[in-house]
């Protein structure tokens, strides 16, 4: 069954990057957003069942998206991308409740290996 997942970040190149590097068998729609705001208007208001969360962004980070999908007990999964790979910030993802910490640039066997392992694919 097919389900929207959303990738996050400001960077169009890391977007598309994500994006291509998507499993061939990952059956969904994807949405895009720039920054954390955009992320949590789309999260309001649509159905998402996965999102590719980048941390360092504009109008609101990763940490501020997590924290909110956290507060309002969303039912979606999140897998974070991000460039800080300082242990002390994948601990504290994990803690907000991310699936998974993926260091940049995603790659498609990384993407593929995570999304295998908790059934996304």
């Amino acid at each position: 069954m097919a389900f929207t997942a959303l990738i996050c970040d400001d960077s169009l190149l890391a977007r598309n990057l994500v994006k291509k590097s998507l499993p061939a068998n990952f059956d969904a729609e994807i949405v895009t957003a720039s920054d954390g705001l955009q992320a949590l208007e789309i999260l309001n208001t649509q159905d998402i069942g996965l999102v590719f969360l980048d941390l360092t962004m504009p109008k609101l980070d990763g940490i501020g998206v997590l924290e909110a999908i956290k507060a309002a007990k969303m039912n979606c999964f999140v897998i974070v991308i991000s460039a800080d790979i300082q242990p002390q910030m994948q601990q504290r993802v994990m803690e907000l409740g991310a699936l998974a910490f993926i260091q940049k640039p995603a790659t498609a066997e990384k993407l593929n290996d995570v999304m295998h392992k908790y059934g996304l694919v």
